[in-house]
């Protein structure tokens, strides 16, 4: 008998390298696993092709920290957790209050769209059909949005990762992923764990049951809610502290050589 029922990992930083691909020994583990695995990211669904186009078949994921889930089988979106509109302006109106010099962005059509301001730089995304400077500033909360990312000139990510939780207080969920001072926005109650919750709820498997793997502050509701959650070597220093165990960093395989262990592989 297995000692879990699903296994869910973080996409970048954990699961592939920092050259943002799966190693040989990655694909051979995933390829013998005996239990399903769910990606668990902060990307953007339109982001899950670049990992799918080096799998041999497309995962399960819950993508936008946990505001989209995505069933590759059917090609579909199963359940999003868009901002409300009332609450999403009165977002937008408290930070830009509190930082003067905020810029902001915008995930939208569940992420596979993304709008911004012109103050925001693009370091590598620049397809037009999918990536839009907005005309004013209505447009940024004209519709429903998965996720709200904020930039500032605040020089360190988690001062200002700080500075805009306090801001945001119980408004929304403000967590981040990237080594920049980029802070990811959710609506209350959206997180990597209440997406994954959801997913394993449908299908009877407990959190007691699900090992989970990641690198970043946006992992911690993650890590902390499965039965058992691992940090990669790597990982930010708030998320080894509430990690029941760390493995070896994503450039040396560390969720692979974790699951050989545990899954006898």
């Amino acid at each position: 008998m297995h000692p879990y029922r699903l296994v869910a990992s973080d996409i970048d930083g954990t699961l592939i390298t920092s050259e943002r691909v799966l190693s040989p020994r990655t694909l051979d583990v995933l390829g013998r696993l005996p239990v399903p695995l769910v990606l668990v990211t902060g990307r953007p669904l339109r982001w899950l092709q670049q990992i799918y186009d080096q799998l041999p078949a497309p995962l399960p994921a819950v993508c936008a920290n946990g505001a989209v889930i995505y069933d590759p089988d059917r090609d579909e979106v199963v359940r999003t957790s868009p901002f409300d509109t009332d609450v999403l302006l009165a977002v937008v109106k408290s930070l830009r209050a509190e930082i003067p010099d905020i810029s902001l962005a915008v995930e939208v059509e569940d992420g596979r769209a993304f709008l911004h301001e012109d103050t925001w730089t693009i370091r590598w995304e620049h397809d037009a059909s999918v990536v839009r400077v907005i005309a004013s500033p209505d447009e940024l909360t004209a519709g429903p949005a998965v996720k709200l990312l904020a930039r500032s000139s605040v020089a360190d990510p988690d001062d200002f990762l700080s500075l805009i939780s306090r801001t945001l207080g119980d408004q929304a969920v403000a967590t981040r992923s990237s080594s920049s001072a980029l802070v990811e926005i959710s609506a209350a109650g959206v997180t990597k764990a209440a997406g994954l919750a959801w997913f394993c709820e449908r299908r009877g498997i407990a959190a007691d049951q699900v090992v989970a793997f990641g690198d970043m502050p946006n992992d911690i509701p993650l890590l902390t809610w499965a039965g058992h959650g691992v940090a990669v070597g790597n990982a930010h220093a708030t998320l080894r502290a509430i990690a029941d165990e760390t493995t070896g960093t994503n450039d040396a395989d560390g969720v692979a050589a974790y699951l050989e262990s545990v899954f006898t592989l």
